[in-house]
């Protein structure tokens, strides 16, 4: 089963990034996203694309972070990526997203936003900073949202508090400076990575 988990990779490089996302992806995360603020993105997404394609078929989910507008949905497409998060719920984006087919993932605070996303057609919510919301307020939020809805809490989730939010019912998570920081060797990457995906399997009860 595919681990609910997202590796974000903010400020990685293209010529460092098909050695960092493999360790990645032995660790078992299979979703891989590249912030549009990081050198050169495109570029990383598209030989991300390209390379998984051809090894994984569609079992590798790859796309970008921190995408505002709907300019940047298409670029992100024509790169090749299929994963778009944002860290706010611009409707433009998420409705360009799922036009061509991709999967969205706005970033939420307040139930209004909430609902805004999902009625644009958001596939699943960002919780985030999780850590502003806290454990507490998601609760609350989810007891109002449709059942089927996916909450993913990014910004402050790792290993130490992963047994909470699970424990609260969050669907999943991003894996944001836990897991990568520019600099990071794809070594160190796999080392965090393995880690975090014991202490997520961990917290399941």
């Amino acid at each position: 089963m595919t681990l609910p988990l997202v590796a974000i990779l903010r400020g990685v490089k293209p010529d460092e990034i098909l050695a960092i996302a493999d360790e990645v992806i032995a660790a078992g995360i299979t979703r891989i996203e590249v912030p549009l603020n990081s050198p050169e993105p495109l570029d990383s997404i598209a030989r991300l694309a390209r390379h998984y394609a051809e090894t994984h078929g569609d079992g590798i989910l790859i796309g970008a972070g921190t995408v505002l507008t709907a300019e940047q949905v298409r670029e992100v497409h024509a790169a090749g990526g299929r994963l778009i998060v944002s860290p706010n719920a611009d409707t433009d984006v998420i409705r360009e997203s799922r036009r061509l087919e991709m999967v969205s993932m706005p970033g939420i605070v307040t139930p209004t936003e909430a609902f805004a996303a999902l009625a644009a057609g958001a596939s699943g919510l960002k919780l985030f900073p999780a850590s502003q919301v806290g454990i507490a307020n998601m609760k609350a939020m989810q007891a109002v949202l449709p059942p089927a809805t996916e909450l993913y809490a990014v910004g402050g989730v790792g290993v130490d508090n992963f047994a909470e939010w699970r424990a609260a019912g969050v669907h999943g998570a991003g894996l944001g400076t836990a897991l990568y920081t520019p600099g990071s060797s794809a070594a160190q990457v796999g080392e965090r990575a393995r880690k975090l995906v014991a202490a997520w399997n961990a917290a399941d009860h």
